[in-house]
């Protein structure tokens, strides 16, 4: 860690640093984790951070796959081969990898996202040899039959019906982002459409493994008690003996342009807490023409960060119709993004009322806009956060390998600091006003069923 970096920190902590009085240059450099990396022969970037703290370490495959790849018809296979990566190759059996890494004293699972597919273990140094042979094994040997495979289907969609169909917040986030991706994938549920997850076969799932988990379509990413002079042979050994493939490229439609606002509201017995969201199309770091992603994640700390924040005090502590109140963005995205904000109302406040206060907010955000000295004091908040987030074991390899996964260069996470330094209140008003000034949102009501008010 640079001593600026050092110094930042010991500022923050002590409450002494005010970022209007120091010069962006003096007050943040470029450096976030600070890793190493290289290419194998294959094609496979290979990306370390180094973390001597604990001889742990985190080791992390990412495939640049996501359910936004999938073929129209087979929505939900790319989260079911996620799945089926645990079943088995010729080296290990079915349900062997996560069996052994556990009698190792280790933790693994995996996630799937519409951008990304990533398999993680975090393990003591001496076994990350063992985690990185299974791993290799099952990027190039996976090994499915019927039996184990249909079994599984059976398990996601019982899965759906658990975190989506049974939770009503989840129900309506999913027709929320149907509507607000009418043409894009991003409409379509990681999970799938329960329809086509039922269909889905063994060879579909074969298709897409040969098609898209390839060495030259992978990440790896490890962090912790090891340096890239110690990681590179191993990396040599396993991983890069695996030969290269042809992948296609995320070729992907485009969303048209929508000229409507639209509404989406669901009742149900189920419900115990209303709550109203609003979702805009917005930029993603990759798509981002008008350089508006790092001046909204400023807005969206302004508006959203913490209890002090401008939605919490007006909404919750000032007037107190809400319970919860927040805007959120993620410019993390391979195609563009979204912008959202809501609330949850207190008891006895009616829907329309909190919607009213809500649109009243984003009137004034739109019409005053923010201070420097709101822009100054969120700028301190998240680049704190940045200058301790080397210290965890799982983030950076998380971070890393998202942003490597839909776009990004290491360049630009290491430069992260700097250009949300940079940012201007100017430049977050006008993102503001870009962005949440548009009337072509979709608008969510999550209500009861006695309640009339919409």
């Amino acid at each position: 860690m640079s001593p600026a970096i050092r110094l930042f920190r010991r500022l923050v902590a002590a409450g002494a640093l005010t970022l209007m009085t120091l010069s962006p240059a003096f007050a943040v450099e470029k450096g976030v984790f600070f890793p190493e990396t290289f290419t194998l022969p294959n094609g496979m970037q290979v990306v370390v951070v180094t973390n001597k703290r604990v001889p742990v370490v985190t080791h992390m495959v990412w495939y640049k796959v996501g359910s936004a790849d999938e073929a129209r018809g087979v929505s939900g296979i790319a989260h079911f081969l996620e799945h089926l990566m645990f079943k088995g190759t010729d080296e290990l059996p079915p349900g062997a990898f996560s069996r052994i890494v556990a009698k190792n004293g280790g933790r693994d699972n995996a996630f799937t996202s519409w951008d990304y597919t990533a398999y993680y273990q975090n393990v003591a140094r001496d076994r990350l040899e063992l985690v990185m042979k299974m791993e290799s094994d099952r990027m190039s040997d996976l090994r499915l039959t019927d039996e184990v495979v249909y079994p599984e289907r059976d398990v996601i969609i019982e899965e759906r019906r658990q975190r989506i169909e049974n939770e009503p917040a989840d129900r309506i986030g999913e027709q929320i982002n149907a509507t607000l991706y009418v043409h894009h994938p991003y409409g379509t549920p990681i999970i799938g459409w329960p329809q086509e997850m039922s269909t889905l076969t063994r060879e579909e799932a074969e298709r897409f493994y040969k098609t898209w988990y390839a060495p030259n379509n992978a990440i790896l990413v490890v962090s912790g008690d090891i340096t890239a002079e110690e990681l590179k042979p191993l990396a040599e050994k396993y991983y890069g003996a695996i030969p290269t493939r042809p992948v296609p490229e995320r070729a992907r439609v485009q969303e048209p342009p929508i000229s409507a606002a639209r509404r989406v509201i669901l009742r149900d017995d189920e419900v115990r807490q209303p709550s109203i969201r609003r979702s805009w199309h917005a930029p993603s770091y990759r798509v981002d023409p008008n350089g508006h992603a790092y001046p909204l994640q400023v807005l969206s700390e302004i508006m959203s960060g913490g209890p002090t924040s401008r939605l919490y005090r007006s909404l919750v502590v000032d007037q107190r119709l809400a319970t919860s109140a927040w805007l959120g963005y993620s410019p993390t995205s391979y195609d563009l993004g979204s912008i959202g904000m809501g609330a949850s109302p207190a008891a006895g406040v009616p829907m329309d009322k909190l919607e009213a206060a809500l649109e009243a907010e984003l009137q004034k955000l739109l019409d005053k806009g923010v201070t420097d000295e709101e822009v100054a004091t969120a700028k301190k908040r998240m680049l704190a956060e940045a200058a301790y987030a080397r210290d965890s074991l799982t983030g950076p390899a998380q971070t890393l390998g998202a942003a490597l996964a839909t776009g990004q260069t290491i360049d630009d996470v290491e430069n992260w600091p700097v250009r949300i330094d940079a940012v201007t209140a100017d430049q977050v008003n006008a993102a503001a006003r870009a962005v949440l000034g548009k009337t072509n949102h979709v608008t969510g009501l999550l209500l009861p069923l006695q309640d009339k008010g919409s």
